[in-house]
């Protein structure tokens, strides 16, 4: 795999930080329902998650920025009945435990 070179910039910067994407966490049963799996990295994770909204086809037909929640996804995105896309990532975060510094 080919890194660009911003990203190899990104990663020598700040190791901590990339590390916090890729480190297993154990994740809740709300979560193991749409990953499938116990054990995810943050970054993995929101690759399921994604990958989940195109199978089911919960993108929003008018706005593809918009995503309809369905049941399994209420229960991990707080509740709500829609997300913008930018969200995705935030709200995947709150079922990481926090790293210490």
């Amino acid at each position: 795999m080919v890194l660009r070179s911003a990203t190899k910039k990104a990663v020598a910067e700040s190791p901590k930080r990339l590390a916090n994407l890729i480190d297993l966490a154990n994740v809740p049963s709300t979560l193991r329902e749409v990953v499938g799996q116990s054990q995810i990295s943050r970054l993995g994770c929101f690759i399921r998650v994604w990958s989940y909204i195109k199978e089911q086809n919960l993108q929003d037909a008018v706005d593809m920025n918009i995503v309809n929640c369905d049941d399994k996804l209420k229960r991990i995105l707080l509740g709500k009945d829609q997300i913008k896309l930018a969200e995705l990532p935030t709200l995947i975060k709150l079922h990481f435990p926090k790293q210490p510094k």
